[in-house]
C-alpha cells in the first residue's frame, strides 16, 4: 500500500538546512500494524506528515496504493487524506462545544459524504463502545473517552489508513492499555493499515512491525512474531 523510496525532507533555519528526513526507504503492506519509532527529533513526526498526506517531501517517491502522491496537487492531496487516511492525534483536538456526535460528523460534512451522517457517525462511536454517550461534550468524557471520540472521528469515513500520533501519550497507563485494545481490535476486525508514531518501546510491542528511526534515516525494522497485547505489564511492573 505504501512505497518510500530515498524520501528526504529539508527545512530552511537560517543559513543552515536542517534534513528532518535523510533518504528513508520502506514499504508498508495493506492491513499491517506498525510503529515508527524514534527519540525527539528523529523524523518521525514529519515521516508521519508526510504519509499523511500533510505535508510534501523535498524529494524522493511516495506511492501510495499506486498513485504518486508527491505529483498531486494541494487539492488532489486534500482528496486523498479525505478518502484514504484517519488522523488520531496525542491531544484529541476534539471541538469543546460540540457533542461526541458532532464531533465524529465533521470528516464527513468535509468530505460531502452521502447518506445519513448522523448514523455513519453513530454507527462509529458504537464501534468504540461510546453508543451511550453520544450527546456528551468532551468536557464531560474522560480522556479515554474523549480519545475514543478522536478514533470514532478517524474511522467514519471508511479510510484504509490510521495514522495515530502518540495516541496514548496523554492518557494514564491502564487508559493507555485500553486504547492500544482497541486500535488492535479494530485492526482484527476492520483490517486496516494501521500506523503509530511511539516514542515508546513497550508500546511500539503491540504492533506487528517496529521501524526505527534516528537523525531522518531508517536503522531498525523488525518484525514481531508475536504482539502483546492490550493489558500485558510493562518490564518495571513484572514481578
Amino acid at each position: 500500500m505504501i512505497e518510500i523510496e530515498n524520501l528526504t525532507k529539508v527545512y530552511a533555519l537560517g543559513d543552515a538546512e536542517v534534513r528532518a528526513l535523510d533518504g528513508v526507504s520502506l514499504n508498508i503492506r495493506a492491513g499491517e500494524m506498525t510503529a515508527i519509532m524514534g527519540p525527539s527529533g528523529s523524523g518521525k513526526s514529519t515521516l508521519m506528515a508526510i504519509l499523511g498526506c500533510l505535508d510534501s517531501p523535498s524529494s524522493g517517491a511516495y506511492r501510495l496504493d499506486g498513485q504518486a502522491v508527491e505529483k498531486l496537487s494541494e487539492d488532489d492531496l486534500a482528496e486523498v487524506r479525505s478518502r484514504k487516511i484517519g488522523f488520531v492525534f496525542q491531544q484529541f483536538n476534539l471541538l469543546p462545544r460540540t457533542s461526541a456526535l458532532e464531533n465524529v460528523m465533521l470528516p464527513l460534512l468535509y468530505s460531502g459524504s452521502g447518506g445519513s451522517k448522523t448514523a455513519k457517525a453513530r454507527a462509529a462511536l458504537e464501534k468504540v463502545g461510546l453508543g451511550e454517550r453520544i450527546h456528551h461534550h468532551p468536557n464531560q468524557l474522560s480522556g479515554g473517552q474523549q480519545q475514543r471520540v478522536a478514533i470514532a472521528r478517524a474511522l467514519v469515513n471508511e479510510p484504509s489508513i490510521l495514522l495515530a500520533d502518540e495516541p496514548t501519550g496523554a492518557l494514564d497507563t491502564k487508559t493507555g492499555a485500553e486504547i492500544i485494545g482497541l486500535f488492535q481490535r479494530l485492526h482484527r476486525d476492520l483490517g486496516q493499515t494501521v500506523i503509530f508514531v511511539t516514542h515508546d518501546p513497550f508500546i511500539a510491542r503491540h504492533t506487528e512491525r517496529v521501524i526505527r528511526l534516528v537523525d531522518g534515516k531508517v536503522v531498525g525494522d523488525e518484525r514481531i512474531a508475536e504482539p502483546l497485547q492490550a493489558g500485558a505489564p510493562r518490564p518495571d511492573e513484572e514481578q
